[in-house]
């Protein structure tokens, strides 16, 4: 690998949460090989650095890239196919039966398209959880992202042995491939979809192996329902109860939750995927990330699939996030610019148990965006942060850097041919829904 110098930029490390925000003017990063050499203010790179390449950052902020923490990669090929509906009728009578369609190659390309979009909006890391994890995989290895994949198990769907099967087979297969870029991870869809039998093997299973669990948890009314129904109690003490939170897990959404359901999650470190485009299009409510980040829950930020968002944009996602806490609070002060993109950066790297991702500090992994600020929108420049959450586009984002690789430079990326990725993601998807 190349050794690399940016210099000129504005460096924004989310090192320091203060008033600084680890925020230098004219800065400069040096990175050798997959990691940051140094990253701060000028004459911060080691005497003797030396450069086979320099990136002028005149113009441009240089931050972490964006950590996805919760999507469904092969979505995408059902962005706009089903569209304001509530979220157990777009499952049952949209989503699920065109899922049942879903071919090895249509994953694979849906996969594509997902890791482009992400590309071009600047996000550097994503979760996912779907099946025919291996095709989602050979496109985060392609496209050079970095990914925690897990394969989705229903435990009461007809195929749920096999998807446990699967899981294995994949965690076994998958784990540290990639340039040590993919992480793998056990993915119980619910605790409404999976029975406490089968979560307890799951659970066993991640204990083995090392792994976390990515589990969708609290996302609705409904779910809470149907949880209280069956055993009597709310989806987090039900899976406290029967150990889930004994190991890492990713929680998606957390929407409806009890003040002794905060303290659960607080306590047991489980990390939060908050999800607040595609929540207030599926209508499924207003997670309460205010409460969660007083209580020291780590909270992440996550589009979810492109069918219920209908974007992979983590711009967008952070503006959201900042906005909606204020209306749901009545507070203008309730989560502020600055804890908004550190959502979408280090605390969702930790959310996601990446701790070498998510700052730009030496040692660490060389993850991580230019920003052009030379448009219209962006000036006057009173506070970097700010304009990022507040009025950044993702159109804005010139160069993405993954594990020291530049993957794309000048918007154009550079590990995939991107017209053929959005022709072929047509073609599977018109084939889906029996479009010629």
């Amino acid at each position: 690998m190349a050794n690399l110098l940016i210099k000129g930029a504005t460096i924004l490390t989310m090192e320091d949460l203060g008033d600084h925000a680890g925020i230098y003017p004219g800065g400069e990063i040096a990175v050798a090989g997959d990691a940051i050499v140094a990253a701060g203010p000028r004459g911060c790179v080691p005497e003797g650095f030396q450069a086979d390449r320099v990136i002028d950052g005149a113009g441009m902020v240089a931050m972490p890239g964006f950590v996805n923490c919760h999507t469904h990669t092969a979505m995408t090929l059902m962005r706009s196919y089903a569209d304001d509906m509530p979220l157990m009728k777009w499952l049952s009578e949209k989503i699920w039966p065109l899922e049942e369609k879903l071919k090895r190659e249509d994953i694979f390309w849906g996969a594509m398209l997902c890791c482009l979009e992400m590309i071009k909006s600047g996000t550097t890391t994503f979760a996912d959880m779907y099946f025919e994890m291996d095709q989602v995989a050979r496109a985060v290895e392609q496209s050079g992202m970095r990914a925690c994949l897990s394969r989705g198990m229903i435990g009461v769907a007809p195929n749920a042995r096999k998807a446990i099967e699967e899981s294995v087979n994949f965690v076994r297969e998958w784990d540290g491939r990639a340039e040590g870029r993919i992480k793998t991870m056990f993915g119980p869809h619910a605790p409404y979809t999976c029975p406490p039998e089968y979560l307890e093997e799951v659970i066993g299973l991640a204990a083995q192996y090392g792994t976390g669990l990515h589990i969708h948890v609290a996302e609705t009314k409904e779910e809470i329902r149907e949880i209280k129904e069956n055993y009597g109690t709310t989806p987090v003490r039900h899976l406290d109860s029967i150990g889930l939170f004994e190991q890492p897990v990713l929680a998606a959404h957390c929407v409806h939750l009890e003040r002794e359901e905060i303290e659960i999650l607080s306590a047991k470190e489980v990390g939060v995927a908050h999800c607040p485009q595609s929540n207030m299009k599926l209508a499924s409510g207003i997670a309460p990330v205010v409460s969660l980040l007083a209580a020291g829950v780590n909270v992440g930020l996550g589009t979810d699939g492109a069918a219920s968002n209908n974007n992979l944009d983590m711009l967008e996602e952070m503006r959201s996030a900042a906005l909606l806490q204020k209306v749901a609070t009545a507070d203008p002060e309730a989560l502020p610019s600055l804890e908004a993109l550190q959502m979408a950066t280090r605390a969702g790297a930790r959310v996601l148990g990446l701790p070498d991702v998510g700052i730009l500090r030496a040692g660490l992994k060389a993850d991580l965006i230019l920003v052009d600020f030379h448009r219209p929108h962006l000036y006057p420049r009173h506070d970097f942060a700010a304009h990022l959450v507040y009025a950044a586009q993702s159109a804005d984002v010139d160069t993405v850097l993954i594990n020291g690789k530049v993957v794309m430079e000048g918007r154009k990326v550079l590990t995939m041919d991107e017209e053929e990725v959005m022709r072929r993601a047509q073609e599977q998807a018109f084939r889906l829904v029996g479009k010629v």
